[in-house]
């Protein structure tokens, strides 16, 4: 068969595609996404009983400030890495900018701190299992944008693949705060952000995999 009956005989089933269709798409998978997430947290982990008293206070929202604004570079920059020749331009920024910040502050409440907190402002008492937990609530996140994704045509599936790893650890880390009992900067800075970085390493992994077209 000749190129141009292969390209005729495609273009024939052609439909025109519903106006937005990326976007409710991308909307769809992150509403069902993040339900699951809230699902695995409630029954896994539990929602800490004083939740609606600490979210009155200045110190969960630093501490979810970091992930909220990840999140939202993210969901731009990933949107984008789905459509062929779309730029990410200076989007990409808002995926490490906030952080870098959230490394310098918690470098600088490192410094004024007590030596004798140090251990206790780095480690925290679930430092042990913080990454685990953030990446598992990532997980229905993360499955959920590879559906969206797998619906557009990204050119390159291992980065946007990361980049989507990236966003759902985010936003996996701020359904997570609401059970952690952390709110130390230092804490937040190493293990949700190391979370982050194993999602961000599982998408890259199946983005080679599963977003190839």
């Amino acid at each position: 068969m000749k190129t141009d009956d292969l390209i005729g005989l495609l273009a024939a089933s052609a439909a025109p595609v519903p106006r937005h269709a990326g976007e409710w798409r991308f909307a769809v998978a992150l509403t069902i996404g993040v339900l699951l997430a809230l699902a695995w947290v409630r029954t896994a982990y539990g929602i800490r009983a004083d939740l609606g008293a600490v979210m009155t206070g200045s110190a969960f929202w630093l501490k979810v400030a970091m992930p909220l604004a990840v999140a939202l570079s993210g969901l731009v920059v990933v949107f984008r890495l789905g459509h062929p020749g779309s730029r990410v331009k200076r989007w990409g920024l808002g995926l490490w900018l906030p952080v870098s910040l959230l490394w310098i502050w918690a470098a600088m409440v490192l410094w004024w701190a007590e030596p004798g907190t140090r251990g206790a402002l780095l480690l925290g008492v679930t430092w042990r299992t913080c990454v685990f937990n953030v990446t598992a609530t990532a997980l229905p996140i993360g499955a959920a944008l590879f559906w969206a994704l797998k619906g557009l045509a990204p050119t390159r599936p291992g980065l946007t693949g990361a980049a989507a790893g990236w966003l759902a650890g985010a936003v996996g880390a701020c359904v997570y705060s609401l059970h952690c009992p952390e709110m130390a900067a230092p804490f937040v800075a190493i293990w949700y952000v190391l979370g982050m970085g194993l999602s961000a390493a599982l998408g890259g992994w199946a983005g080679r995999h599963w977003l190839r077209w």
